[in-house]
């Protein structure tokens, strides 16, 4: 089940959202099958997070679905996405797997229960959890007093989910919603331009995101970088290189107050890509151009399609 990303949090009748924070981390769905545990991202591929398995093979059931977000925790104890990114660098961060629901326990189907109903189920499985595993707490208040809060604690937002409400695999239906502290989102990654100076491999990225099927270009990105990923990234582009722009929007012949614009010229400069690899972006604002500003690269999605990608409600 996916939640849709608003720019406030909306006006509200008392007790009529569950809320929960906001994880900065990978998205995946625990399948338990005779007591054997596997990790599936959200587009069905495989997760290799070995310290979540443990507990979640002495859960007291024989076969479950749970639905969970996996975070690496930074100094001050806050779901990291970039602190994530560092087990591909050969760091070992803490690995904590919030879960946040039950989709079926020992036969039984609960995605057509109510939210409350698939709560209480999860409580009761989670009560003796041990090792990397927690539930993802509830906080019955008003949603702007707990996104005032988070922003305060410096967390990436807010989930509300309406009580009452069922299940609904793979849809947005607003029976779950986000609202984000911070402007950060997946871009398609469609080609780089060349190094200059004393950087190497590469100078910056070009992202974009999807809209009605086109691949609409939607900034560089240059910073966020250090040397090994760099090297990393671009070992991992040797293999997607394509001779034509995969971006619909492009030329931009008109320069922005933010970056230069993309013209002609200096697209003969850049290197081409499939757009398949999804990046973690961190930026300011939109301009009004849709290009972003002050964009700073995070580490690559390996849970999300690039076709996924989409323009997403700006932070307030």
């Amino acid at each position: 089940m996916k939640a849709i990303g608003v720019a406030k949090v909306p006006s509200v009748q008392a007790g009529e959202w569950h809320c929960e924070i906001k994880f900065d981390g990978y998205r995946a769905i625990a399948v338990l099958e005779r007591g054997k545990a596997q990790l599936w991202s959200r587009n069905q591929k495989p997760l290799d997070y070995p310290e979540v398995i443990p507990g979640l093979e002495a859960l007291k059931c024989a076969d479950a679905v749970l639905d969970g977000e996996i975070v690496a925790l930074d100094r001050r104890g806050r779901s990291s996405f970039q602190t994530l990114q560092g087990r591909d660098l050969g760091k070992r961060p803490p690995i904590v797997f919030f879960l946040f629901d039950v989709l079926e326990l020992d036969g039984q189907s609960f995605r057509g229960e109510p939210i409350e109903a698939r709560r209480a189920a999860l409580e009761k499985l989670l009560r003796k959890a041990a090792g990397a595993l927690q539930l993802s707490p509830w906080f019955d208040v008003e949603p702007g007093v707990l996104l005032a809060q988070a922003k305060r604690q410096h967390l990436e937002g807010i989930i509300l989910k309406r009580r009452g409400s069922a299940y609904e695999p793979g849809r947005r239906s607003g029976a779950w919603l986000k609202v984000k502290n911070v402007n950060e989102q997946e871009f398609a990654i469609g080609g780089f331009t060349p190094p200059k100076n004393s950087r190497e491999f590469f100078g910056a990225l070009l992202v974009g995101r999807y809209q009605r099927g086109r691949l609409l270009y939607a900034g560089k990105v240059g910073t966020g970088f250090d040397r090994r990923r760099l090297q990393t990234l671009h070992d991992r582009f040797r293999a997607l290189t394509a001779k034509a722009c995969p971006f619909a929007n492009l030329p931009l012949d008109n320069r922005s107050r933010f970056g230069q614009g993309m013209t002609r010229s200096v697209m003969r400069t850049v290197t081409w890509l499939r757009p398949t690899l999804v990046a973690q972006v961190k930026f300011a604002e939109w301009t009004q151009e849709g290009i972003l500003r002050q964009p700073v690269f995070l580490g690559l999605r390996n849970d999300k399609a690039a076709t996924e990608t989409r323009r997403e409600a700006a932070a307030i």
